[in-house]
């Protein structure tokens, strides 16, 4: 484990952030190989179950919604759809929080999978009453995959800056 470091928003907010855009422009480049296009995570993921996880803050959700607002243009989705889903999550987690509180890795990777898992029902359920028809379910539980993969970068963020703040242990 590292010692924590300190509690800057643009070290836990900032930082992080231009890390997830840079991933979902990357990833989102029309590439193939052997025809197979690369996975499309929500890469935002890890970062909103971090800073909910880390320490409640008015500038986390502005983070998440300017994320979510972000992914919607990027990907030319219905505006605000994953704003709200990844607000959903941060939450679910931040509602959560005490309940985690201590847990293992094995446990918190289980409680990103949930999460995740609901934000991406909801981000389903409100794409499937918008179009009217029902995105494909193998996609969905292929991106699923490819995002719940992502925890240790979660974890890694929660250890750097879990014990940073003590007013909130």
């Amino acid at each position: 484990m590292s010692a924590a470091r300190s509690l800057e928003p643009w070290r836990w907010l900032g930082i992080p952030l231009l890390q997830v855009l840079g991933a979902t422009v990357l990833f989102g480049v029309p590439l193939r190989v052997f025809g197979l296009q690369l996975p499309e995570p929500l890469f935002a993921m890890p970062v909103v179950f971090a800073w909910a996880v880390i320490r409640p803050s008015v500038l986390a959700p502005m983070s998440v919604l300017l994320i979510g607002l972000f992914c919607d243009i990027f990907w030319g989705g219905r505006m605000g759809l994953w704003a709200m889903c990844f607000l959903l999550a941060y939450g679910m987690v931040l509602g959560g929080r005490n309940m985690m509180a201590g847990q293992s890795r094995v446990m918190l990777w289980a409680w990103y999978a949930i999460v995740t898992g609901a934000a991406m029902a909801a981000g389903y359920l409100f794409v499937m009453m918008h179009a009217k028809a029902a995105p494909s379910l193998v996609s969905v539980a292929w991106q699923f995959l490819a995002t719940i993969i992502l925890y240790p970068f979660a974890h890694r963020l929660i250890d750097m800056y879990e014990d940073a703040d003590v007013r909130f242990r």
